[in-house]
């Protein structure tokens, strides 16, 4: 008999893989589900981009494999929307390593740096597939809290007090945070890169939400002065250019954390695609004004969607920003898998529950906002009638 490895033990399907497989039996089934719950970027990349990707499918050598590092007009394009966007400056020879998506990265920056026994500080709520890899590294996890009442930003004395540093590898934070939206200012971020240094932890900031609906100054993790000793930063255009089938992402940070980085991502592809790599330069020629028009459409959308919540008695912050509206259920005897199941069932509109994202996520629903107007329009009419 023939047994899969141990290691498997440790994490299960993802949860949307599995609920889509039920989504699509129910589609089958005749009924018509809107997918509130997957964060799938609907609208066109911007104008000129699949063009610019079409041309380069027709260059000689377009279907020839690329270099494991990106084409040097890729990198020196990250580079300068770096700086043009969060005004940091980044080296395109040695601190830029282009990603077939940032999710990679997580399993790649993992790998490099990962011995089994190593411990890994995990937000919760939090991205489920930062457990999930540390899990296939055999690493131990410790999860930090966050809190709607602090804002959801780590209390790093309480991380101190209530936890051993020895041995921790890896801290991993996402702002603006996914799932909640919640922001976080310079202050506050160069407190735990101070953490970091102090406990020469590797700190990993997650990235991908910098300008969805976000009125405060996009940070990267390198605006702190020092950040890039112990720092780096995975970014990635799903988001911000509607790009999320493309699979385009990218990890930046000193030469060093990228030359290891790279020797485990050369042993697992042989590069980008070179007209996807095309079709991501010219998207990132497109700054403050593709943000702008791009928010419009998302004001319009998330402003059906806390009508929604109010409809259904949900608490939402309007501070929040990224592609998803989080939403507290009132009712503290209701659980969030129960009410989502029931949404589903009752309405035919998937919603996520907020515990698929950690035990502080228990009596939350995350709302995807990747649907148009017209089809959040629908899901409304359904639910107020």
């Amino acid at each position: 008999m023939i047994t899969e490895a141990k290691r498997m033990n440790q994490i299960s399907e993802y949860f949307f893989s599995k609920k889509m497989k039920e989504i699509y039996r129910l589609e089958e089934n005749g009924l018509n589900i809107i997918n509130l719950g997957i964060g799938n970027p609907d609208i066109l990349p911007p104008n000129g981009v699949i063009q610019k990707m079409k041309e380069a499918s027709e260059l000689d050598h377009a279907n020839t494999y690329q270099s494991y590092i990106g084409i040097e007009e890729l990198r020196i394009a990250i580079s300068n929307w770096y700086w043009n966007l969060y005004q940091v400056r980044i080296d395109s020879n040695y601190e830029i390593l282009p990603l077939i998506g940032s999710k990679e990265g997580i399993m790649h920056i993992s790998m490099s740096y990962l011995n089994k026994g190593d411990k890994v500080l995990i937000p919760d709520p939090g991205y489920p597939t930062y457990s999930s890899i540390s899990k296939l590294m055999e690493a131990d996890i410790i999860y930090y809290d966050l809190y709607e009442k602090k804002g959801w930003i780590p209390d790093i004395q309480s991380i101190v007090d209530k936890n051993n540093m020895d041995n921790v590898k890896i801290m991993w934070i996402n702002y603006p945070h996914m799932p909640t939206g919640a922001l976080i200012n310079l202050e506050k971020l160069e407190k735990i890169v101070f953490f970091a240094k102090k406990n020469n932890i590797l700190l990993v900031h997650d990235n991908p939400y910098s300008f969805m609906l976000n009125n405060e100054r996009p940070l990267s993790i390198f605006n702190i002065k020092g950040a890039k000793d112990i720092a780096i930063e995975l970014n990635s255009l799903s988001k911000s250019y509607n790009m999320p089938g493309w699979r385009v992402g990218m990890v930046i940070g000193k030469k060093e954390f990228i030359h290891n980085i790279s020797k485990t991502k050369s042993q697992m592809d042989s590069g980008m695609y070179y007209p996807i790599q095309i079709g991501a330069i010219e998207a990132m020629k497109n700054h403050h004004e593709w943000f702008k028009k791009l928010n419009v459409e998302y004001s319009k959308r998330r402003k059906i969607i806390w009508e929604i919540c109010d409809y259904l008695n949900l608490k939402y912050s309007v501070k929040s920003c990224g592609i998803f509206v989080w939403a507290k259920i009132i009712d503290h005897k209701v659980n969030d898998y129960k009410w989502s199941d029931n949404i589903l069932k009752k309405y035919h509109i998937f919603i996520t529950p907020g515990s698929i994202f950690g035990k502080n996520g228990k009596g939350y629903v995350r709302f995807s906002m990747c649907c148009p107007v017209n089809i959040l329009e629908k899901a409304k009419n359904r639910i107020y009638s």
